[in-house]
């Protein structure tokens, strides 16, 4: 069975149903250019990953997570994925500078749901229905992931509120499994969301290597004790 190994995970199939998803200490930004390593991010994706998937399970969101398979690793069901990455912003940040006139921090009144093609050659075009179902997508498909993505959004931004974190935006991904449900899937993380400390707006995510702004794996491990109430020993 085929390895597939992305920027900062590999996913092993174990058999016809399941594989292991392992998070890599790699960090990336700007399509692969700026690169580093930071030990100890693997697992602090993996275990945030592992503990929003089971709260979203726990609201009714069908996800292809199965278990915790070791520090860095996940076990999760195997899927026919979409290639269509489905983004959800509720704060103006990122690339929304460039194609809205609003200041970033900006917060949105309701939130923008955008989808994009997930091709490293074409850099991840924002795209929309008509070109999704060019790609092969139904209407249906693409109504019930954004749906899922807005109650993920509603679930996810209410419980980081209680922590003090504002949930500026998130990339979720999709595959249908073999009864052709849609499913949740790859990660959800600080790699793959924006997070804002509600007072000072400083940033909990992958923008503190992107853009300089201080100790990654520092940023990483205080999400995690805030959402879980957990120490990391450093």
């Amino acid at each position: 069975m085929e390895v597939y190994e992305g920027k900062a995970k590999k996913v092993i199939p174990i058999d016809d149903d399941k594989a292991i998803m392992e998070f890599k200490d790699d960090a990336t930004a700007f399509d692969g250019v700026k690169k580093a390593q930071f030990r100890g991010k693997g697992w602090l994706n993996a275990q945030i990953s592992a503990k929003l998937f089971k709260l979203l399970e726990e609201h009714g969101i069908k996800t292809h997570f199965i278990g915790v398979a070791g520090d860095n690793k996940l076990i999760v069901e195997r899927l026919q994925m979409y290639p269509l990455e489905v983004v959800v912003r509720n704060v103006v940040a990122g690339s929304l500078r460039k194609r809205l006139p609003l200041p970033e921090g900006y917060e949105l009144p309701e939130p923008i749901v955008e989808l994009y093609y997930k091709s490293d050659e074409l850099h991840d075009p924002m795209i929309n229905h008509y070109h999704a179902k060019v790609l092969g997508l139904s209407e249906e498909e693409l109504k019930e992931m954004e749906r899922i993505a807005l109650r993920v959004n509603e679930i996810l931004r209410k419980f980081f509120a209680e922590r003090g974190i504002i949930l500026v935006d998130f990339k979720l991904e999709f595959g249908k499994n073999k009864k052709g449900e849609i499913v949740l899937a790859d990660e959800i993380s600080p790699d793959t969301c924006r997070f804002w400390d509600a007072e000072t707006k400083r940033s909990l995510d992958k923008d503190v290597f992107r853009f300089d702004k201080g100790d990654l794996i520092e940023a990483y491990r205080e999400l995690y004790e805030r959402l879980t109430g957990e120490k990391v020993q450093a």
